[in-house]
């Protein structure tokens, strides 16, 4: 049953509550009303699985999504969690699809929209001779749009914005949410394909289609462009990345579409106008006293799970025809897991261990063939989903959905259970929590509290030391084989947590929503290198955090707090230009005539550009002060991948009206020329895309200007949001989402 905790949650968000806003049920009757709704299915049989369903929630051995437990037996049943929309290239398709989503948040679902869609920035309009705005200005529309609709008073609406890396606007969408005030309400994701990863490892460029003609209208270096997505995720945290051809490789139903788009956090890639229900198994709750796992009792609740979330399809109230139409014809259904890493370190394996990553692949192999096992038999007796007969399944005589299971967000559910989240390593081991009249509660890790008293080191100052250290690894008298089992994210590679990520894969339909947690220390090139493993080893996508990476570079671990700036442009000066310099000159059309960029080199690299315009004229004045002052930033140092950064991409309508124009204005024409310099000089220097920022300590001792607007900082942050609305506690990055272990979640 629920513990106080967990009721607090319940009542805050879950129970039902009268016009007033009182709760007028109990956590019972709130199970007691999911269970018998979605039994009703069942016809004579109702009874008994309603008896069933209710046993395996209060068990807390399986629990559905919120959307679920809040509005199942209500008079407005939706229950799907997440959905994927459709985004047509119109300014009527556009504001139809916004409508639409504008009724699944108030709903409590989440939804996911292919931006990509929709024609660049600058493209010409035939209907009204003008000039498109492009799908950045119609995803902020979206966002207000979102903003406005509060679910149903219980959770604020949750959007997936996603974006073809071979989209003309790729540059400006990886860099929008540089500024933090954009896209609040929104998760970014990079759909990379295989073509473009291709590309990186040879360090070659690939195509830009133009999603209105589908031909080809620029190429790009596609390692730049990585570059870019790696320095954007290691400054926010965003964009994160999906392997977009990896996940139509596993589409079960290709005729009826292609994958273009996943739910909000990721993990569910869906045809347009499809839906999906969700749910996750407690796999910690398996443990029998010898430390062994139930493997009988988890097939018997892995089984129920499957009817029940199959029967919230059939109980589901759809706020369109369309999405009706398209969740009834796959059925899909999504079964996860939580509790991983509690399982892991109640058998004393560490999750960073060949062990560790063995023992979850066998757990979830299991699940997802008893998963598919049950779906098979539900399809023999109530009939198999309509598109079977085109799909991968067309083979088998029965199968009733089309795809079964996914490793979802568990962050209230698991507060819910008492467990970890999802296949996440531990959220923390020990914290402490302040209740009314400031009375301060030390919360610990169950699993932890027992290893330490079993080996006769559990003291109230023993706890006192995790809670300030955060970590286990620098406390002496706790054994090794105590910190190799028990360690928060922090505390495990990045590789690591691929390789568990990888390991489950394997053996789960759809996809699975996880964020690598860096340390502040981490470098962009780890962030590159981590997406390229997670390619290379069959991750379907990735989401990224270093730790204090937004707003003001707080980084917290315990009770220590560290402050960070960036001093790298406080004082620069350009060197003096050498007697003699060589380069090339390229001359490159754009829409007023052609443009002639030089760029020369000196003995510590490209050290200037100059510009001249042809016999058909153009913006002269422009062209040279953009190559004064891009020669002004080489001579100071500056990368030139910073340059590049900033410079392409721009659009002047001149030139993109212009069918002779190669470029999309002069800055980006000039960028162009920088970046294929770097072959045509055959430079040593290694393109990193941006340079790095110089962190330094601050010295208390002296009160200077720097000081104070570094507390300034500080102070804004925590009234922001680094901490928790609701109890104050740090809040962390997790299943893609951010949450605090009060049960508050960006994305509940």
């Amino acid at each position: 049953m629920f513990n106080e905790n967990a009721v607090r949650i319940l009542e805050e968000r879950y129970l039902l509550k009268n016009e007033e806003g009182n709760v007028i049920e109990t956590p019972t009757q709130m199970l007691r009303r999911v269970a018998n709704f979605v039994a009703e299915p069942e016809g004579k049989s109702s009874k008994l699985y309603a008896q069933k369903f209710y046993e395996i929630m209060d068990n807390e051995y399986f629990l559905p999504n919120s959307p679920t437990l809040m509005n199942a037996g209500t008079p407005n049943p939706q229950m799907s969690a997440c959905f994927v929309l459709d985004l047509q290239d119109s300014m009527s398709g556009i504001f139809t699809t916004l409508h639409d989503a504008a009724l699944i948040h108030k709903t409590g679902g989440g939804t996911g929209f292919p931006f990509s869609n929709i024609r660049s920035a600058n493209s010409a309009v035939k209907s009204t001779g003008g000039v498109a705005s492009g799908p950045i200005s119609f995803a902020k529309v979206y966002n207000v749009g979102t903003e406005t609709v509060k679910q149903g008073g219980k959770r604020r609406g949750a959007n997936m914005g996603t974006f073809r890396v071979d989209h003309p606007d790729i540059i400006d969408f990886i860099k929008v949410k540089s500024n933090p005030e954009l896209l609040v309400n929104f998760n970014l994701s990079i759909a990379l394909t295989d073509a473009f990863m291709s590309a990186v490892e040879v360090d070659g460029v690939y195509s830009l289609i133009d999603p209105h003609t589908k031909q080809v209208c620029d190429v790009l270096s596609a390692r730049y462009v990585l570059d870019l997505i790696a320095q954007m995720a290691w400054e926010n945290g965003e964009p994160g990345v999906i392997f977009i051809d990896v996940m139509n490789k596993f589409n079960p139903t290709p005729l009826l579409g292609v994958y273009m788009a996943t739910n909000p956090c990721g993990e569910q890639p869906l045809l347009s106008g499809e839906s999906c229900v969700l749910g996750s198994i407690n796999v910690a709750k398996f443990l029998t006293e010898d430390n062994d796992i139930n493997w009988d009792k988890l097939r018997e609740v892995v089984h129920l799970a499957v009817r029940f979330l199959d029967n919230v399809i059939s109980q589901n109230t759809f706020v369109l025809d369309y999405i009706k139409e398209a969740t009834l014809k796959t059925r899909k259904i999504g079964l996860g897991i939580m509790g991983l890493a509690d399982l892991l370190v109640a058998k004393g394996i560490a999750y960073d261990s060949y062990a560790g990553r063995g023992m979850a692949s066998i757990v979830m192999r299991f699940i997802n063939d008893e998963a598919h096992a049950k779906s098979r038999s539900l399809g023999r007796f109530k009939g198999s989903f309509p598109a079977k007969e085109s799909s991968i399944y067309n083979k088998l005589e029965h199968m009733r959905n089309a795809t079964v299971t996914t490793i979802a967000p568990t962050g209230t559910i698991s507060m819910l259970a008492d467990t970890s989240p999802g296949m996440e390593p531990l959220f923390g081991l020990a914290y402490t929590k302040i209740v009314m009249d400031d009375v301060k509660l030390k919360y610990i890790n169950k699993y932890l509290e027992k290893a330490l008293k079993d080996e006769g080191i559990y003291s109230d100052e023993l706890i006192e030391k995790i809670i300030k250290k955060g970590t286990l690894q620098d406390i002496d008298e706790i054994p090794d084989r105590i910190k190799d089992v028990f360690k928060c994210s922090h505390d495990i590679s990045v590789k690591d947590q691929i390789l568990m990520q990888a390991a489950l894969q394997k053996h789960v339909d759809n996809a699975i929503s996880k964020t690598l947690n860096f340390t502040n220390d981490t470098t962009v090139d780890d962030v590159k290198e981590a997406i390229i493993l997670a390619y290379d080893t069959g991750c379907k996508g990735v989401t990224v955090y270093r730790d204090g990476s937004r707003d003001s570079q707080v980084i917290t671990k315990g009770d220590e707090v560290k402050t960070t700036v960036d001093t790298t442009l406080n004082s620069l000066s350009p060197r003096q230009r050498t007697e003699t310099t060589y380069g090339f000159t390229k001359k490159v059309p754009t829409g007023c005539g052609n443009l002639y960029v030089t760029v020369n080199l000196d003995d510590k690299g490209i050290c200037e550009v100059f510009t001249h315009t042809g016999k058909g004229g153009g913006c002269h004045s422009q062209s040279e002060s953009t190559a004064r002052l891009v020669t002004l930033a080489l001579r100071s140092n500056i990368s030139y991948d910073n340059i590049v950064l900033q410079l392409k991409g721009i659009r002047c309508p001149a030139a993109i009206r212009n069918p002779k124009s190669k470029c999309l204005s002069c800055p980006d024409a000039i960028a162009t020329v920088l970046l294929e310099s770097h072959n045509v000089f055959n430079d040593t220097i290694n393109p990193t895309l941006l340079s790095k920022s110089i962190s330094v300590d601050i010295d208390h001792s002296e009160h200077s200007d720097v000081e104070q607007e570094v507390e300034q900082v500080i102070e804004q942050d925590e009234q922001k949001g680094n901490k928790c609305p609701q109890c104050g506690e740090p809040l962390a990055h997790y299943e893609g989402c951010i949450m605090c272990r009060c049960g508050f979640s960006k994305c509940n």
